[in-house]
């Protein structure tokens, strides 16, 4: 029995280990981007367009979280933008809202004037190492009444979990392996307490 749970642990670390590759990648390359922001790209900004006859309704001004974002979606539609609305502005004196819409490296502002029911939308595309440093920090803390309201940000939120799931399976079945194997323990001890004694010591470095 304890043999087979060994072998059994070992190749489901392994197979795991190959599915979560491409994410703990994405992640690690990610990081590279956000302690070195100078190398990422500026970006391009495309023309500014101006939507007219949009189908804004007056309530559209007063709803808030999520259920403005929902009533904002056919607006989207109509403009032809889909992604993840970051946040609405209101600027009530002038009856505009303006909001960010994210893709993975493409943002796209849109500045809705409710009383002309018109539209000024501009687009910007920041690249491969903007989309990345995205993905690493979404879909975060920030603005969770209307954080995750594209299907895709869902989809990438639900890979994210799995991601962390896979990687405690890792980290856990790892020290299983490494104790099982006798002949491994003195370096892996070591290798183990060095880690730990770097980690808890940069903690407390910041902290202090």
């Amino acid at each position: 029995m304890g043999k087979r749970f060994y072998v059994v642990t070992r190749d489901v670390h392994l197979y795991v280990g190959l599915f979560l590759s491409p994410f703990v990648l994405v992640f690690a390359i990610s990081v590279f981007y956000l302690v070195h922001s100078s190398i990422a790209s500026e970006g391009r900004e495309s023309p500014r367009r101006v939507v007219s006859d949009l189908p804004i309704t007056e309530e559209l001004e007063l709803l808030t979280g999520r259920e403005q974002v929902n009533a904002l979606r056919p607006v989207l539609a109509r403009l032809g933008i889909d992604g993840e609305v970051s946040f609405v502005r209101r600027i009530s004196k002038e009856h505009r809202l303006v909001i960010p819409v994210l893709l993975p490296g493409r943002e796209t502002t849109v500045d809705l004037n409710l009383e002309y029911r018109t539209a000024t939308v501009s687009e910007r595309r920041k690249g491969i190492s903007d989309a990345m440093i995205y993905l690493h920090k979404m879909p975060g803390p920030h603005n969770v009444n209307i954080r995750v309201n594209s299907s895709y940000m869902r989809v990438w939120r639900w890979f994210a979990d799995l991601a962390t799931y896979g990687l405690l399976f890792l980290t856990l079945s790892g020290v299983y392996l490494w104790a099982v194997l006798r002949a491994e323990r003195r370096v892996g001890l070591a290798l183990l307490s060095v880690g730990a004694l770097s980690f808890f010591g940069l903690v407390y470095a910041i902290a202090h």
